[in-house]
């Protein structure tokens, strides 16, 4: 599945289409396409979690990738989640751009020498406050962006979180919820807790899945839908950062 053009990128897809986001969307492809993707670009789509993964050999030929988000545990030892932690390593010996969203940032985390688990504190849903460290290294991705706001909002639905980043890693990123929303390595590396391709409808059907699963109460459902109410994710500023990093 191709967007034709001269820059060429590849998005590890670590989740199943659900049948809202092929009805509204087309597919996850077309989520990322839209929030990362721009004109002049080849976009390919690699189904990891069935099995599908780029060959090898053809990595070289690529500017960056993208890992999405995912149902399962980046700490499992499912086949497709370890040969995914050997791509991983061998793109940051290739020093070839990787952005991990929610479950990609994780198993990034993991597959480079991190820690990763499943949060003390629970779920993770809804809107959630993100603030850049405070003295920061220079960071060109963000630096480009000129002033940054105190604090972002991103959507997060997540109940793992990374407990440790890998060495030689830079915290970039926390929240009051997670100490590690962002995490980079050099200028190759970096890793988002939070799901900046996320709309709000797409979140909005991912409740009613997780009530349908009694994965979450009901309860608990009304207060993140009353705070998507009342409040708006910061998702342009987000796609900039993720453009600014893998284009740049």
């Amino acid at each position: 599945m191709k967007v034709g053009g001269e820059k060429r990128y590849g998005l590890l897809l670590a989740a199943k289409d659900s049948d809202y986001v092929k009805k509204v969307y087309g597919g996850y492809f077309n989520v990322f396409l839209a929030a990362f993707g721009e004109e002049g670009e080849t976009w390919d789509l690699y189904r990891v979690i069935e099995g599908d993964f780029p060959d090898i050999n053809d990595l070289q030929n690529y500017d960056g990738f993208v890992i999405s988000g995912s149902p399962c545990d980046a700490y499992a030892n499912d086949y497709w989640i370890l040969k995914l932690c050997f791509l991983l390593q061998t793109l940051d010996a290739m020093e070839k751009k990787v952005l991990g969203i929610c479950f990609g940032h994780q198993v990034l985390c993991r597959a480079l020498g991190g820690k990763v688990g499943k949060s003390y504190s629970g779920w993770d849903l809804g809107l959630r406050k993100v603030s850049v460290v405070k003295e920061l290294a220079p960071c060109w991705f963000l630096d480009e962006l000129g002033e940054i706001p105190a604090s972002l909002s991103v959507i997060e639905c997540h109940q793992d979180e990374v407990f440790e980043v890998p060495m030689g890693a830079e915290v970039i990123a926390s929240s009051d919820k997670t100490g590690v929303e962002m995490f980079r390595i050099g200028s190759h590396i970096l890793g988002i807790q939070g799901h900046p391709e996320y709309t709000k409808d797409i979140l909005q059907n991912l409740i009613d899945r997780l009530l349908n699963m009694d994965a979450i109460e009901k309860g608990f459902a009304e207060k993140v839908r009353f705070g998507l109410q009342t409040a708006e994710p910061d998702r342009k500023f987000w796609e900039r950062i993720c453009r600014n990093f893998l284009k740049g």
